[in-house]
This record gives structure tokens, sequence and C-alpha cells, in this order.
């Protein structure tokens, strides 16, 4: 699942980005209003929003009012030091899907966050990817081309959900590395090529059409090309 924290605290941000990214779900971070709002109309499909309320520039109430009138419907767990009902009141009354206090234990947090996913999946299976006869579940992370079940490590499933959200779409290595690993992109790297090959060998076998191709100087596309 793709995850947006916004959160100013670098230190907060980082603890649950990587929690988050261990459970294996890929996870963005917006360090201030302004930027929040940006990521979250980019384009990208967000599963889920982990919104601070005390943020630079525009605080997390503005920045969820502004997104719901964007048509944002992503989940929205809000984040705040303040415990004051009237703060939860108007998260809630905004569109927020549920409020988190801070210290929280991260145990915590994750169980809202499942709760969440499940919630924005309808509490069911939620739609599958597919592309060609690969499809994946990101309700119950299963992978399979045709009747064929596909295990993958946690890092290679992030992977291939990023490229079955953007089917046809040519993804370059800084964006993937940024957006899978969470790294500025060194250029001496070939990190995102070592697991591209890893998610090749994965999802085609012998016999099987290829599906993730490879575009000279830019980066990776996945399509079902006949």
């Amino acid at each position: 699942m793709r995850i947006l924290v916004v959160e100013d605290d670098r230190k907060v941000a980082s603890f649950i980005k990587k929690g988050l990214e261990e459970e294996g779900h890929a996870v963005d971070v917006a360090a201030d209003g302004a930027e929040a709002i940006d990521r979250a109309t980019d384009g990208t499909v967000w599963d889920l929003l982990v919104l601070d309320v005390m943020l630079p520039k525009r605080d997390g109430f503005s920045v969820l009012k502004s997104l719901r009138e964007d048509g944002v419907k992503a989940p929205v767990l809000m984040l705040t030091a303040r415990d004051a009902v009237g703060d939860r009141v108007t998260g809630l009354d905004l569109g927020a899907d549920d409020y988190l206090t801070k210290p929280f234990a991260f145990e915590e947090l994750l169980a809202r966050v499942r709760a969440l996913l499940r919630r924005g999946a309808g509490g069911g299976p939620g739609p599958v990817l597919r592309v060609g006869d690969l499809t994946l579940n990101p309700a119950t992370r299963e992978v399979r081309r045709g009747a064929r079940r596909i295990e993958l490590t946690a890092r290679e499933y992030t992977l291939l959900e990023y490229f079955m959200r953007s089917p046809g779409r040519v993804l370059s290595r800084p964006l993937l590395a940024q957006h899978v690993w969470g790294l500025d992109f060194d250029s001496e790297s070939n990190v995102v090529d070592v697991y591209v090959g890893y998610l090749r060998r994965r999802i085609e076998a012998a016999g099987e059409r290829k599906l993730l191709h490879t575009v000279r100087g830019v980066g990776y596309v996945l399509k079902d090309e006949p």
C-alpha cells in the first residue's frame, strides 16, 4: 500500500516511515502542509495519509480541508500532541477517519493503519491490480501469474505494487528509488537494476510473456505487450 506521512519532526517521520516500510508499505514523507497538498494531489494513488496537526506553512486541519475539497478520498489518520476533545471533533468534522494522540505506541499506530486500510478497501478483498495475466491483491498481498502463485520478499512486493499502480508508465530509476526505497538517488548505485532483475525472475517464468520492459537510458515499464 502507498502511504503519505506528513510530519515536520524528522525523527518522528523517520520512525514512522521505517516501521511502515518494515510492514511492506511504500512510504513517502512530506515535511510541511504546503508540500503535503502538492504530494497528495500530484496524481499518485494514496491508500492512506498519516497527517500531523501542527505543521509549518499550513496546519493539518487546513491541509485536510483542502484535500477533501479537492476530492482526495484516501483515509486520513491524524496525529496530534494535543488531547483536547475540540481538536478531535474539528478533525473528524473536516473528514479525518481516525485520530491518534502523541506520544503513541507504534503497535497502536499499526493497528489503526491496518483498520483504515481495510475500511478503505471496503472491508473486502479490495480491487485487484492486473497487468495481462499478472495479478496483485493489495488486501491479501497475493501475487499470481495466471494460476501460478508468486512468492516475493517485502521489497520485491513494494516494487511490483508500484509498477502495477502505474501500468504502461515509464518509471525512471530515480523515481523508483525515491518511491520504493525513499532514497536520494545515487547514480553510482545499481540497487534499482538489481531488484528489477530479481522481480523479473519471479514474474517471468520460462514460456511466459515478458511484462517488465527496459527503456534504455530512462528506466522501466510494466505493460502487457503481445
